[in-house]
C-alpha cells in the first residue's frame, strides 16, 4: 500500500521525526530509510533506540494516527495505481491488499478508492510475522482460496515497492513485480523490475505467468511496506 498505491512515506517520515524530536532526539534521512517496508513493531523498536520513551504499542498508535490525519487531508496516489486497479476490477481479477500498515490506515486509504477493488485486506495487525517474512502474502492467498479452492500460489502476482516487501512476496512463491519508490531495488532474476505502474496493464501481469501455464484469477497483494 504505502509506496505502491499511495505515497505515504513522507507522512510516515514526518511523523517519526516529530515523535523523536518531541523526546529530545534527532531523526536523520538515513534512519528513516531503515524503516521503509518494515513492520511497525520493528520500526517502533528503532524509534525507541533513537530516544522515544514510549511503549511499542503507543508508538505505533501515535504514528498511525498522525499518518491517518495526513491521508484525510490529502491522499497522495502513486502514478498508475488507480488506473491499473480499475482495469483489474473491470476484468474481474480478484485483488488483495497486503500491507504492514494496520487496519485503520488501510481502511482509510481503501475508503478513498472509487470502487471496492480489494476483496481481501491483510494488515500488519492481523499477522504474527511482518515483512520480509512471507506470512502476509501466504495469508492473502489462503483468504482468496476460500472462495476459489482451485487458486494456487502460481496464479498470483504481487506488486511491491520495498526491499522487505519484495522479499516477502518472493519468499511466498507468488510472481513478484518490484516498483521501487523511496529506496532503490537492484535487478534480480527472482522478480520483475518496473520503473512505475503508469501505463502498465493486465496483459503485462498475465505475461509473468505464461511460463506456469496460468492466467491471473487473482492479484494477491498490491501493497507495500509498511508495504
Amino acid at each position: 500500500m504505502d509506496g505502491t498505491i499511495v505515497d505515504t512515506e513522507p507522512y510516515w517520515i514526518a511523523a517519526e521525526r516529530a515523535l523523536v524530536e518531541a523526546h529530545g532526539g534527532t531523526w536523520s534521512h538515513q534512519q528513516a530509510m531503515q524503516l521503509v517496508g518494515q513492520s511497525l513493531t520493528f520500526s517502533a523498536g528503532l524509534l525507541q533506540q533513537a530516544g522515544v520513551q514510549m511503549e511499542i504499542r503507543e508508538i505505533i498508535d501515535t504514528l498511525t494516527a498522525q499518518v491517518i490525519s495526513s491521508v484525510q487531508q490529502q491522499v497522495p496516489w502513486r502514478p498508475g495505481a488507480r488506473e491499473l486497479l480499475e482495469e483489474l476490477h473491470q476484468a474481474g481479477v480478484r485483488c488483495a491488499l497486503v500491507t504492514m500498515s494496520e487496519g485503520p490506515l488501510a481502511r482509510e486509504v481503501v475508503a478513498n478508492l472509487p470502487r471496492p477493488y480489494f476483496e481481501v485486506l491483510v494488515t500488519g495487525d492481523t499477522v504474527s510475522e511482518g515483512k520480509p517474512h512471507p506470512e502476509a502474502y501466504l495469508t492473502a492467498v489462503e483468504l482468496l482460496q476460500e472462495n476459489d479452492p482451485g487458486l494456487r500460489i502460481h496464479h498470483c502476482v504481487a506488486l511491491e515497492d520495498s526491499v522487505p516487501g519484495v522479499a516477502a512476496a518472493v519468499a511466498s512463491g507468488v510472481a513478484t513485480v518490484a516498483v521501487p519508490h523511496i529506496v532503490p531495488l537492484p535487478h534480480h532474476e527472482s522478480y520483475e523490475l518496473w520503473d512505475s505502474l503508469a501505463g502498465r496493464s493486465l496483459v503485462e501481469l498475465e505475461a509473468l505467468l505464461v511460463g506456469a501455464g496460468s492466467e491471473i484469477p487473482a492479484a494477491a497483494g498490491l501493497g507495500d511496506p509498511r508495504g
